[in-house]
């Protein structure tokens, strides 16, 4: 298994406004510009599906694994012969909103998705999650 994870501490946005800037999946593209196309019909809920395409990818379905307002989230997306996992935390503490975002990848073919995706992902996570705090401060 292949695992790599980043925090931060922030006083600049709430668990509310980050767990809102989530749970809007559709509206993703407009604060990550490395996606091109996210849809979620229905509630942000474990066991609900979205479409999801990062920029100059393909449309992938992600399955909700796990989802716990305000607090967590865990999304899945199924590569032939590997799982990847992207695992998002909201821990309040006396220094400010702890976020982590921790990528996981399991199966037998979990080297060769990590250099195709998953390590790129992983690279790019200090980056994202300063933009999704600017993004979720003005919610």
């Amino acid at each position: 298994m292949w695992s790599r994870s980043y925090s931060i501490v922030t006083k600049e946005v709430s668990k509310e406004q980050m767990w809102k800037l989530f749970s809007d999946v559709n509206n993703w593209p407009v604060w990550d510009k490395g996606v091109a196309f996210a849809k979620l019909d229905g509630k942000f809920k474990k066991g609900n599906h979205f479409i999801f395409q990062p920029e100059g990818g393909p449309k992938l379905t992600l399955k909700i694994e796990e989802a716990v307002e305000n607090k967590n989230f865990t999304d899945l997306t199924s590569f032939p012969l590997a799982k990847m996992y992207g695992e998002h935390l909201l821990e309040e503490t006396k220094d400010g909103l702890k976020i982590t975002t921790t990528m996981k990848l399991k199966g037998p073919l979990a080297f060769l998705w990590r250099k195709l995706v998953a390590q790129k992902i992983a690279d790019a996570l200090p980056n994202d999650m300063q933009e999704q705090i600017k993004a979720a401060s003005k919610l």
